[in-house]
This record gives C-alpha cells, sequence and structure tokens, in this order.
C-alpha cells in the first residue's frame, strides 16, 4: 500500500512500514494517517517533499524478503518519481538496497549512508531539550527522570543523547535484548510495557507505535512533558485537548521526529551532512515557538502546528 497525501512542496517523501496488521482496512487506514503525518513533517521542517508512505502487510512466513522488496520497489517505480521510499519500523537499510536495485526513487540506503535513526533521536533530544526549557525553566538535563517508550533504533540513540547529558532513565520494550542493552550501557531502570504510563517522571518520550495517548493511558501519566520519536502518538484530535488541559506539555510528533525526513530528503538531495545536523538541532527553536505561542494563546501545541502546516501546503490562514 502506498499513501500519496500532498505534493504541492515537491515528491512525496516517506518510509515503508512493515509490520502485522489485523486487516487490510486497518493497514490503509495507517498509511493514509501517516503520510498526512508527513506531508505536515515536510512542511515545517522546510524541506522540497510532500508527504506519503507505504506499508507492506507481513506475512507469518517471509519465504524470500529480497523478492519481496524488489517487487515493492518496481511498484514504487510504477509511480514515476511521486514517491520517494525510505526506510521505516520493520524496514532495514539492506530492505532498501534491495529496493534500490529497481528504482532510483528511494533514499537512506547502505550505500548512500542516509540511515534516518540516529538523525531522527538527535532531533528528538533537541526538542526535548526545548520542552524542558519551557516547561521546567532549566537548560540542564542533569539528574531528570526520563520514560522512553521502546527502545529500537531510534529510542537506543535517544538513550544515549539523555544518558551523556546527565538524565536518569527509565524504560520499556516488548523485545528484553534491547532493555538489557540500555540496562548495561545507561544503567536504565527496566519497567513491563504497560508499566511506563504509570513512571512519576519529568518527560514521557513515546518512542514505538502510534496511538498510544489515548482515554485511558493519559490519565495514568505522571510527567510535565511528553516528547518522543513515535508517529501518530494521539490516538484522536481529543487526546491533544487533554494533554494541554492536564498541564502536559505535548511536543508535535511530526515536529519533533522531523530529523529523518530532513536527513533523507536533503541527503537525496546531496547537501552536505553538516546541514542535515545543523537542520535537525534547528527543531528545538522550532519546538519553542510552538510552545510559546501555546502559552500566549493558551491552546495545545499540536493545534498551533497544524494550522501552520495547513498555512503552507494550502495557503490558508
Amino acid at each position: 500500500i502506498i499513501a500519496i497525501h500532498n505534493t504541492r512542496l515537491g515528491p512525496a517523501l516517506g518510509g515503508c512500514r512493515f509490520i502485522e496488521y489485523i486487516s487490510d482496512d486497518a493497514a490503509i487506514t495507517d498509511a493514509i494517517r501517516l503520510a498526512r503525518g508527513m506531508s505536515y513533517k515536510a512542511a515545517l521542517a522546510n524541506v522540497p517533499q510532500g508527504g506519503g508512505k507505504a506499508v507492506i502487510i507481513r506475512p507469518p512466513l517471509i519465504r524470500d524478503r529480497g523478492a519481496l522488496y524488489r517487487a515493492f520497489g518496481r511498484f514504487v517505480n510504477d509511480l514515476g518519481g511521486r514517491y520517494i521510499t525510505a526506510v521505516d519500523s520493520g524496514t532495514s537499510l539492506a530492505d532498501m538496497d534491495e529496493v534500490a536495485g529497481v528504482t532510483p526513487h528511494v533514499s537512506g540506503t547502505g550505500q548512500d549512508g542516509a540511515d534516518p535513526s540516529p538523525v531522527t533521536a538527535l532531533g528528538v533530544f533537541s526538542g526535548l531539550q526545548a520542552a524542558v526549557r519551557h516547561q521546567l525553566g532549566t537548560d540542564s538535563l542533569q539528574g531528570l527522570r526520563v520514560a522512553i517508550q521502546g527502545v529500537g533504533n531510534v529510542g537506543y540513540s535517544l538513550a544515549r543523547h539523555l544518558h551523556d547529558a546527565g538524565a536518569r532513565l527509565v524504560i520499556s520494550d516488548p523485545d528484553p535484548s534491547r532493555t538489557r542493552r540500555c540496562q548495561d550501557a545507561f544503567q536504565a531502570e527496566v519497567v513491563e510495557p504497560d508499566a511506563i504510563y504509570d513512571q512519576a517522571c519529568d518527560a514521557f518520550a513515546p518512542c514505538g507505535l502510534g496511538g498510544i495517548l489515548n482515554g485511558q493511558t493519559i490519565p495514568r501519566l505522571q510527567c510535565r512533558i511528553v516528547a518522543g520519536a513515535a508517529n501518530n502518538q494521539l490516538a484522536d484530535d481529543a487526546q491533544g485537548d487533554a494533554l494541554h488541559g492536564a498541564g502536559i506539555l505535548y511536543a508535535p510528533d511530526y515536529v519533533i521526529n522531523a530529523g529523518g525526513l530532513i536527513q533523507v530528503s536533503l541527503r537525496h538531495h546531496r547537501a552536505p551532512e553538516t546541514e542535515v545536523l545543523h537542520r535537525t538541532r534547528a527543531l528545538g527553536d522550532t519546538l519553542g515557538e510552538l510552545f510559546e505561542r501555546s502559552r500566549r494563546e493558551d491552546r495545545p501545541p499540536e493545534q498551533i502546528a497544524n494550522q501552520r502546516a495547513e498555512e503552507i501546503l494550502y495557503g490558508q490562514g
């Protein structure tokens, strides 16, 4: 499934998600929501891309993974450049190498070195710093307690940044090998996946799959900041109001996690790595402006971010 949401700013760019779904309809809905988020992400990150996303429904048995991704690459190629693919949940750089063998419309492979995960984590770290500055009134993360949900490629890199900055970590992940790695490297406290919502902490960083901020989980949160890498963290728009009403500062996911898009977009256009890193660190400044406007207008930050993105994409406002 490939969903293209908007191409006003350029060809749609978004990763290929390879996970299990309960139905075709669920996979289509996920692709559409993710594509919209990519449009908004590109608009606020000021990169020359539209929003798109791909989904491959993961089968119980994979007989030939390379053949699967080459078939996907032919599908991408049939769109004639309207959509550029990249890695996402369940997809690797090696998979993108297979795609690159049959289409040029791919960014982030083993050959081009444009792995988006570390850069995504850098952007989330910069955004979390901005949130701490705004909400807690300090420039230091020393001694702050941060709960990270999901310590895969992005979550682990974020954990490293936070550990180096002196933060104390509590983590959860369904994969015990991932949690052990964080225990060994960062002395992180490990809790069961469902218990991560109940942790008394300064910031909660969702870095897994989406839809986890909902009517059941938000009342359990014991933090003042939500700032993480996961896409579509809010189960629906009402959950942003719920966070705002509870006094919890929410960093809109498609703003704070835009580092990966900046990486694959700018490297696709042959920009130097220094520009990628500069633009990624600047996500903290973008969020700082959103937070200030949120405080002045007493509106949830994601409402303001959505409005700004729609003004860029559709000329509204």
